[in-house]
Formats: C-alpha cells, sequence, structure tokens
C-alpha cells in the first residue's frame, strides 16, 4: 500500500491509465485501453487531469473567456465590481427613474408643490422639506445628548465662575 506522504508546496502527478492484460488465445499480450478510464478518449471540453483543455474553435474560446471575466461597472468606474441587482435594488432603481410625477387633477391645489417648490433632483426637494428638517434636527439632538459627557453640568458652573471672576478684576 502506498503511504500519503505530507504534501509541501504544489506538486501534480498525472493519473495515467494503466493498460490491462488480458491475454486471448495464448498469443501475445496485447494492451487494451477501456476507454471509461482513459483520459485519452475523452472529448477535448472535458477535464483532463483535473485541467480544462480550452477548445480548438475560437468562437467557443471567446465565449469561455467572457464567462470567465468578472464582471465590472465599466472603464469610466474604474473597472470596479459590478452589483449584483436584488429585486429590492431593482425597486429602488425604478422609482428613482420615475422622474417627473404628473399631479392627478382631482388633488388640485391642496397637495400639489407650486414650481417655485419644486427642486431639480430629489434629494434637494428632501432637504427643502421643512417635516425633514425638523426630524434630523430632533434626531441629531438626541444622538449628540447620548453622546454628551455625563457631567455636563460642572461646565455650567464652570462658566458662571468664570463670569464672576471677570467682574471682580473689573474695579
Amino acid at each position: 500500500m502506498p503511504e500519503s506522504k505530507p504534501v509541501i508546496g504544489l506538486s501534480w502527478q498525472p493519473q495515467l491509465p494503466i493498460p490491462s492484460l488480458k491475454t486471448t488465445n495464448g498469443s501475445h499480450p496485447k494492451p487494451q485501453i477501456e476507454a471509461s478510464t482513459s483520459t485519452v478518449w475523452k472529448s477535448s471540453l472535458e477535464l483532463v487531469d483535473g485541467l480544462l483543455v480550452p477548445p480548438n474553435d475560437p468562437r467557443k474560446l471567446n465565449k469561455l473567456l467572457r464567462k470567465q471575466v468578472k464582471d465590472t461597472a465599466g472603464e469610466k468606474w474604474f473597472n470596479m465590481p459590478a452589483q449584483t441587482i436584488t429585486p429590492e435594488l431593482q425597486k429602488d432603481l425604478q422609482l428613482l427613474k420615475v422622474g417627473t410625477v404628473v399631479d392627478s387633477p382631482l388633488d388640485f391645489f391642496s397637495g400639489r408643490l407650486t414650481k417655485k417648490e419644486r427642486k431639480a433632483t430629489l434629494a434637494d426637494e428632501l432637504l427643502s422639506d421643512q417635516n425633514l428638517a425638523s426630524y434630523r434636527k430632533r434626531k441629531v439632538r438626541e444622538i449628540e445628548e447620548q453622546n454628551r459627557p455625563a457631567g455636563n453640568e460642572k461646565w455650567k458652573i464652570k462658566s458662571n465662575s468664570r463670569k464672576w471672576a471677570k467682574e471682580r478684576r473689573i474695579y
């Protein structure tokens, strides 16, 4: 039984078919190679010893090379990897592609924005919205309160004592 030796680095050994020795009619033995175990009889597209033999046809070769190329966003995006589009992302992209929304005549003047209130982009409209601005300010205040140090009364006392010290210095 061959013992398995620890492999250091890379190693590769070809798997050669072992011809079966069968004697027929007592004459000299003829080596017969079975088609199922031989790597010689496999088509050029199949794996040979764990390696891919490239096809001879240039069209098939180009198709294979195109499959192997990683999807990128393109030269203009510095060949960044392309993003996989999920159904959620597809819906978001469709919403952003909508563009100008035509108001229905039922709304009339009650819920419609005037031309002056309309902005060029969706981001500008969100930034100019008063409800959203108050929400943003409130959230920023909450975050600042959480991040404020625990002894915030001390700086108030310190500032008052500085004012009194200034008043005492003035004669």
